[in-house]
């Protein structure tokens, strides 16, 4: 998996400045918490499809070094986490295109130290992108791949499975689009923000976006140079318009 910046934090401070690491560590995800006495959990998601969630307050008391939140096998790594509250709806994306969706309910929650169960079954050359934990009932999926296309489908489109299964096709990667490379919760309320690996950023309002079935091509929400492809994006919900973090 390609190494990233480290995130920031608000002020533009780096989040090593708070934290360390090993040299061969990357950061790959964060979340904010304001109370680890809620009854929430902390999911996440690994690069070969397991998934995992551990009570929240077991990460109550972490030193500077860190603890283990999970054992990962020698080949993962970690993607994506979640704070989820035990019943949110999880949907799973490939990057070739797949995506699996069922209920929190079918992970029970274990230790720090657990490897996970199995939450996608995926082809030899694929992995997990990112995981997606519905919060909003009016929320919509969106899927973004490299060459800039994206896709908002509504969430029932994507048939509850158990866990571990092969999912659907979310978006179908061609040389054209691309391989796919983001998948998130979102309403028309929200903005979208998308940066390149030519350091290209834009913004645009996700209503724009109009919403269509999953078996559509998508649209073009951004137009690359021929050597340029997408690094990154993010949402941005109406509450952190004025108030961003």
């Amino acid at each position: 998996m390609t190494s990233r910046k480290a995130p920031e934090l608000p002020g533009g401070k780096s989040i090593l400045n708070l934290i360390e690491k090993e040299k061969d560590d990357d950061i790959s995800s964060f979340v904010m918490v304001k109370d680890f006495t809620e009854k929430l959990f902390v999911t996440m998601v690994t690069r070969s499809g397991i998934i995992k969630k551990t009570v929240l307050e077991s990460y109550s008391n972490i030193r500077r070094n860190g603890i283990n939140a999970i054992n990962l096998k020698n080949d993962d790594a970690l993607v994506d986490v979640r704070l989820t509250n035990g019943t949110q709806e999880i949907v799973i994306g490939s990057h070739n295109g797949q995506a699996i969706r069922f209920n929190e309910s079918k992970v029970r929650d274990m230790g720090r130290t657990a490897t996970g169960v199995k939450a996608i079954k995926l082809a030899k050359d694929d992995y997990v992108i990112g995981l997606v934990a519905v919060t909003r009932p009016s929320a919509t999926i969106l899927v973004i791949t490299e060459n800039g296309y994206g896709k908002r489908s509504d969430l029932g489109d994507y048939r509850v499975t158990n866990r571990g299964g092969k999912g659907v096709i979310t978006v179908k990667t061609t040389d054209k689009v691309g391989k796919l490379i983001s998948i998130k919760e979102v309403t028309d309320t929200d903005d979208l923000m998308i940066i390149t690996i030519k350091g290209i950023l834009i913004r645009q309002k996700m209503k724009d976006i109009r919403v269509m079935g999953r078996n559509a091509q998508g649209v073009r929400v951004i137009r690359l140079n021929d050597s340029d492809k997408i690094s990154a994006v993010a949402r941005i919900a109406e509450d952190e318009k004025e108030n961003p973090v």
